[in-house]
C-alpha cells in the first residue's frame, strides 16, 4: 500500500509526487490518460517575479514562493536527471495599445519587484522591433520561463528516482470510503489502497470531489496558442497585453498565446482562435508577418473563478486532499504547491498562511458543511 496516492500526472501532480517522495514517502501517480500531456505541457511557461516580503494576497504569497523555489527545483531536477529545463531570466515588457499601465506597473513595484516605467526611447533601446502604436508599456526585469515539455520530462525522470509508482491510461471513476476516511481510489480496472489521496487533475477535478461529496467550482477553460518560426528572434523578452504574449525561445521559436473559451472538454483549434493571435501578434511585433508557422496546438486550463487555487483538505474526509483550478498559473505555481502540499499531508507549518487556498461556503456547494467547521478541523490538523 501507498503512502499518498496522487490522482492527476500534470506538473502539480508530479511536482506533488516528486516533493513528497523526495521526503521519505511512497507515491504512487494515476493518470487518465499519458503523464504530462496535457495543460501543463499546453502552456507558455511564462514565470512572472515574486517577492515573499512584499506579498499580501494569496495569489501573490503562492507565485513568490513558486518564484524563490524555481531556481532550486531546476538544479536539482538537472542534477538528478541531467535533463535542462530551460529555466532562463528573460525578462518581460509589458505593453498596451490603448490605455496607462501606471497602476499596474506601481502595484508590481509596491510589492518589492524590480520595475522600469518605459518611455518611447527605452521601449525602443530593449525591443527595437515593437510596433511603434504601443501606448504606454513597463519592464519587469526579473521575470523568467521555463520550456513545458522539458520541465515535465525532469519531473518525470525524477520521480522514477525517487521510486514513484506511474499509472498511465487509467480514469478513476470514484472511492472507496469508511468512517471518513478514503480507503482506496477506484479505477476501471483495479481499486487501489493508499493512507493519503490527493487530487491534482486539473480541469477534471470536479468530478473526483463530488464523488467525495464537495463539487467544487473548477471547469475547463480552453487556451489555444500558435508556434512560429523565426530565426533571428526579433525581440528577446516576453511581451504581454494583459491575458496575451509573445514567448520567445532560444531556438527561433516564438508562442503566441492565449485564448479563454468555455467550451467544456474540446481542444480542438479553430480558425478564429488561430487568427486572433496572428493578428495580435503582428500588431504588436509587426516583423511577425513573415515568420513560418510551425504548429497550433490547445490545453484545458483549470478555471475556478477566483484568483487562488484550492490547495486544502476536503472536509468530508480526513485523509482526502486537492490541489486544483491554478487555471493559467499552474506550471509557475507547482514548486510552491507542491511544498504546500507536502507540509499539510505530513502535519507540518506551511511555509505561507492557507486561508487562502481553502474553501469558502460558497464553494462547499451541497456539501452542507460550513467554512466554519472547516477552517476548525484544519486547525485542529495542524496542532496535530
Amino acid at each position: 500500500m501507498s503512502d499518498v496516492i496522487v490522482v492527476g500526472g500534470g506538473v502539480i501532480g508530479l511536482s506533488t509526487a516528486w516533493e513528497l517522495a523526495s521526503h521519505g514517502a511512497t507515491v504512487k501517480v494515476i493518470e487518465q490518460g499519458q503523464i504530462g500531456r496535457e495543460a501543463s505541457w499546453a502552456g507558455a511557461g511564462m514565470l512572472p517575479p515574486g517577492k515573499l516580503a512584499g506579498e499580501t494576497s494569496g495569489e501573490g504569497r503562492l507565485r513568490a514562493l513558486s518564484c524563490e523555489l524555481w531556481p532550486e527545483w531546476t538544479q536539482s531536477l538537472r542534477d538528478s536527471t541531467g535533463i535542462d529545463n530551460g529555466y532562463q531570466n528573460c525578462g518581460a515588457i509589458e505593453v498596451s495599445f490603448d490605455h496607462s499601465l501606471k497602476v499596474e506597473a506601481n502595484a508590481w513595484e509596491s510589492s518589492g519587484n524590480n520595475v522600469e516605467f518605459l518611455t518611447d526611447e527605452r521601449r525602443r533601446h530593449f525591443e527595437p522591433a515593437i510596433s511603434a502604436d504601443i501606448k504606454d508599456a513597463y519592464r519587469l526585469d526579473e521575470f523568467c520561463q521555463v520550456r513545458n515539455p522539458r520541465h515535465l520530462k525532469a519531473l518525470a525522470a525524477a520521480c522514477a528516482e525517487a521510486g514513484v509508482e506511474f499509472l498511465e491510461g487509467t480514469p478513476v471513476c470514484g472511492w472507496r470510503m469508511l468512517e471518513g476516511r478514503v480507503t482506496h481510489v477506484r479505477t476501471t480496472g483495479d481499486d487501489h489502497a493508499a493512507g493519503q489521496f490527493v487530487i491534482c487533475s486539473g480541469a477534471w477535478s470536479r468530478q473526483l470531489t463530488q464523488e467525495a461529496g464537495v463539487p467544487l467550482n473548477v471547469e475547463p477553460m480552453r487556451g489555444q496558442i500558435v508556434l512560429l518560426r523565426c530565426s533571428p528572434l526579433p525581440f528577446r523578452h516576453v511581451i504581454q497585453d494583459g491575458a496575451r504574449y509573445l514567448v520567445p525561445r532560444a531556438d527561433g521559436r516564438i508562442l503566441i498565446g492565449s485564448t479563454e473559451e468555455r467550451v467544456g472538454f474540446v481542444k480542438q483549434n479553430t480558425v478564429d482562435g488561430v487568427q486572433s493571435l496572428l493578428q495580435f501578434a503582428k500588431s504588436v511585433v509587426p516583423a511577425l508577418a513573415s515568420a513560418e508557422i510551425e504548429r497550433t496546438w490547445s490545453g484545458l486550463r483549470p478555471y475556478s473563478g477566483r484568483e487562488e487555487p484550492f490547495i486544502t483538505r476536503l472536509p468530508t474526509h480526513e485523509n482526502l486532499f486537492v490541489a486544483a483550478g491554478h487555471f493559467r498559473s499552474g506550471l509557475q505555481m507547482s514548486p510552491g504547491t507542491a511544498v504546500l502540499v507536502r507540509q499539510m499531508l505530513q502535519g507540518q507549518e506551511s511555509s505561507i498562511p492557507m486561508s487562502p487556498y481553502g474553501l469558502a461556503d460558497s464553494e462547499l456547494g451541497r456539501t452542507g458543511v460550513s467554512n466554519g467547521e472547516l477552517v476548525a478541523t484544519q486547525s485542529q490538523q495542524q496542532q496535530q
